[in-house]
């Protein structure tokens, strides 16, 4: 199969910000060149109208009022210089006598003109349509006060005194200053749009590294992660990235990769914990079943009642620590079914308060129970096993005082039952708070085998809790500590 093509976050980036900057580039090149190419034809034809009133001004000067005739020498003069200019004159007097025309003086050199005219605004700009165009303007004598010979020969200011033809490339043209300075305009334009088009592409090169750097970091510590998780790199720490970046996206994603690095560091030391309990919890009643056994083999204890009933005793303590695993891993992996029903969970709460009475009274501390009519829809036997478990931890760490056992209503709307198990024993160093409802966590480090368990007592109560909805949570008092769940 063909493998597909793929294109790296970097170079994707890169012709990204390339391919829309050299775009906007081009299209605002456009847009200016089309917006000065509009500005500058209407000043070019500006510039045509008044220099055709110009040149009708120029000729209006060269009529003798006197004698009613133009001054053609002076004409001829102008007349040239306005042909290399781009304008054809002819000048009629008023009868429509032609007094000067420049085709007849020179007809080479205006064709010469004219040709290179076209081929400036078709050639080099591009320009279709243009033809030759022919304006007529009328010449009147601009007067002023008339003199008496004026007066007598019957002149009269301002009366027209002959027309004046301008042929000229149209609608318009540029002349060679105008098509010198607009070709220059072009030329810096185009080079502007190369320069910036280059300067895009290094900009979006540095751009998308920047970006794409610390996705490929986090990629890493990703893969990275996985190995270690995966085993392959066991025991090593886990890579941590640098998280400090101005923008807030790529930050989040580095503390994100940091967070689960540090999660799964937890994990690990979780998982390796939990083996290491696990093994003592076995190991301690197999010691025991194994030496008590190897004794009545050996002949060491007579198999008789007491030391078999010393065995059983351990069997049960196994049984009953894998009992618990099985029900807390069902709890976790929501395997486990809650039978709801209709009860009393202050009935339930005397009824389990009962079975440790005797043990209360063995060490000499009291059972007060301040309970009221509470009915619920939850698992009897489930919540059991939780008040049985907390009931069980608060009688085994109180040496003297006494075990409070209330329930009352609690929430906004009263729509809540707390119960509160509170104990006079040795309490819960704060430190220790956050962590007592975790698997095999127990604030007694030395195991000592007289306050027993194997520290997943509270870990299976917190899921039964969880698994109705409800809270439950610990807080030390200032002589013991108390355990409060609320459903």
């Amino acid at each position: 199969m063909k493998e597909k093509f793929t294109i790296s976050l970097q170079n994707r980036l890169a012709l990204i910000y390339a391919l829309f900057i050299s775009l906007a580039l081009v299209a605002l090149t456009i847009i200016i060149n089309i917006f000065t190419g509009i500005v500058f034809t209407s000043l070019v034809k500006t510039n045509i109208a008044g220099k055709s009133a110009e040149i009708v001004r120029a000729i209006e000067d060269q009529y003798n009022p006197m004698s009613r005739s133009f001054d053609t020498v002076t004409l001829e003069a102008m007349g040239m210089y306005f042909v290399h200019e781009g304008y054809i004159v002819t000048v009629e007097d008023e009868e429509g006598g032609l007094v000067w025309d420049a085709r007849s003086c020179d007809m080479r050199e205006c064709t010469m003109v004219l040709n290179d005219i076209a081929d400036r605004m078709e050639g080099r700009f591009g320009f279709r349509g243009g033809a030759l165009r022919k304006d007529q303007y009328p010449i009147r004598y601009p007067g002023g006060e008339p003199s008496l010979t004026s007066v007598r020969s019957g002149w009269v200011p301002g009366r027209t005194v002959g027309t004046v033809s301008i042929e000229t490339y149209g609608p318009f043209f540029y002349s060679e200053t105008e098509s010198a300075f607009l070709t220059s305009i072009n030329r810096l334009l185009v080079m502007a749009t190369i320069i910036l088009t280059f300067a895009s592409f290094m900009i979006s090169i540095i751009l998308s590294r920047a970006i794409a750097r610390p996705v490929n970091k986090s990629a890493e510590a990703a893969r990275q992660i996985a190995e270690a998780h995966s085993g392959g790199a066991s025991g090593k720490p886990i890579i941590r990235i640098d998280d400090r970046y101005q923008t807030r996206e790529l930050g989040e994603l580095a503390r994100s990769i940091n967070s689960l690095a540090a999660e799964l560091e937890e994990a690990e030391r979780k998982q390796k914990q939990l083996t290491s309990d696990i093994a003592h919890e076995l190991r301690t009643p197999l010691t025991c079943l194994r030496g008590g056994i190897e004794a009545m083999i050996d002949g060491v204890y007579k198999p008789d009642r007491e030391h078999l009933e010393s065995c059983l005793e351990e069997t049960i303590r196994l049984a009953g620590l894998v009992q618990d695993l099985n029900t807390l891993t069902a709890l976790e992996w929501e395997n486990i079914t809650i039978n709801k029903t209709e009860f009393d969970l202050g009935s339930l709460l005397r009824i389990t308060a009962e079975q440790f009475k005797a043990a209360a009274i063995e060490k000499g501390i009291e059972i007060k129970l301040d309970l009221m009519e509470s009915p619920v829809n939850a698992d009897y036997d489930r919540l059991k096993q939780v008040f049985i478990n907390l009931l069980s931890n608060a009688v085994k760490y109180t040496d003297r005082g006494s075990v409070t056992v209330s329930v009352e209503k609690s929430g906004v709307s009263g729509s809540q039952w707390e119960v509160s198990i509170t104990d006079t024993g040795i309490g819960i160093p704060e430190t220790d708070l956050p962590h007592v409802f975790e698997r095999f966590y127990r604030s007694d480090k030395s195991r000592n085998r007289s306050t027993g368990g194997a520290g997943i007592g509270l870990t299976i109560a917190a899921a039964i809790v969880h698994a109705h909805g409800g809270v439950i949570q610990a807080e030390s008092a200032e002589t013991g500590s108390v355990f409060k769940v609320a459903l």
